[in-house]
């Protein structure tokens, strides 16, 4: 068995469209999958399955995702040792060890197109940084301003699927993996 996690992209956006946690575990056992459990509302899954193609696996959980809740809804699998990889290829560290929430990775299906990456910065503040990493990008958002036209910027239509996760998600995600 290999541990999985799986990131649903903006469940909770918009009316309508919030999922209650304990029905995604039940629709992941459902699927078979072993041991799920959630972190926060926001639609992360960890879970244990035998090892399989991350394509077949998340179109699997789209496919179930929206027979269960009637819409679809992308979902980003990664394996638990590329997890970690990610939470330990943090190029903020400084940054999220001062405001967790402040720094996210948009983790991505397909690595994002190298020119839509650099198209980004034209959209960064004079104070939020960006790096892509490993076909990712790490952001540290704006401390001043509350809105920020990079997030805006870092869309499905600019560079392919992908949904974010702060710091402090990536973080937790990285435990519940190791345990």
């Amino acid at each position: 068995m290999q541990t999985y996690v799986a990131l649903l992209y903006s469940i909770i956006l918009g009316e309508g469209r919030r999922v209650v946690m304990s029905e995604l575990k039940a629709m992941a056992e459902g699927l078979g999958l072993k041991n799920p459990r959630t972190l926060v509302a926001t639609g992360n899954l960890v879970f244990e399955a035998g090892a399989t193609d991350i394509a077949r696996l998340e179109q699997r959980l789209e496919t179930a995702f929206e027979k269960t809740f009637g819409r679809h809804v992308d979902i980003i699998v990664r394996t638990a040792e590329d997890w970690l990889k990610l939470a330990a290829g943090n190029p903020f560290p400084s940054d999220s060890a001062a405001a967790g929430d402040r720094v996210a990775v948009r983790v991505m299906r397909k690595p994002a197109p190298v020119e839509s990456v650099a198209a980004l910065q034209a959209y960064a503040a004079e104070d939020e940084k960006m790096l892509p990493s490993g076909g990712d990008i790490w952001v540290v958002f704006s401390r001043e301003s509350p809105t920020s036209r990079l997030l805006a910027a870092m869309n499905h239509k600019r560079l392919g699927i992908g949904t974010s996760r702060n710091w402090n998600t990536v973080r937790k995600l990285a435990e519940m993996v190791r345990e």
